[in-house]
């Protein structure tokens, strides 16, 4: 007799349907103000369906393969660097070094030529006085 007790309280579970339909269309409205609640004249409200209640009906919609149009949008992922900055900074200086010190004959040129630039139009500005 127990044992057909137990049969039968079993097959009542393995034919549960969670009504996510039912639950759905109730609470329409409410998932569409947002996940965890809204703001309604200056006050935060929360939403009228709990958070686990709300998590049991997204996982049943989605288990029936249907799509969940609830969720906000998901954000950019963050692109903040592992390491300590100092590191990286000193990197970024041996390289911009490295590509200056291919440059430098041509600066040391440049100065070159405006300094003796400049020491000539000093020696006209004396020549003419």
């Amino acid at each position: 007799m127990a044992g057909k007790a137990a049969q039968s309280v079993a097959k009542t579970v393995g034919e549960y349907q969670y009504p996510w339909k039912e639950k759905l269309a109730k609470y329409k409205d409410e998932l569409s103000k947002g996940v965890w609640g809204y703001w309604h004249l200056g006050a935060w409200k929360q939403l009228g369906i709990s958070a686990r209640h709300r998590a049991r009906l997204r996982k049943e919609v989605l288990l029936a393969g249907q799509d969940w149009p609830y969720d906000p949008e998901r954000k950019e992922m963050r692109t903040k660097r592992k390491g300590h900055k100092c590191d990286r900074i000193s990197a970024e200086k041996r390289a911009n070094t490295a590509e200056l010190m291919k440059k430098m004959p041509e600066m040391l040129l440049d100065y070159k030529k405006r300094r003796w630039e400049k020491k000539m139009k000093e020696e006209d500005s004396k020549k003419t006085f």
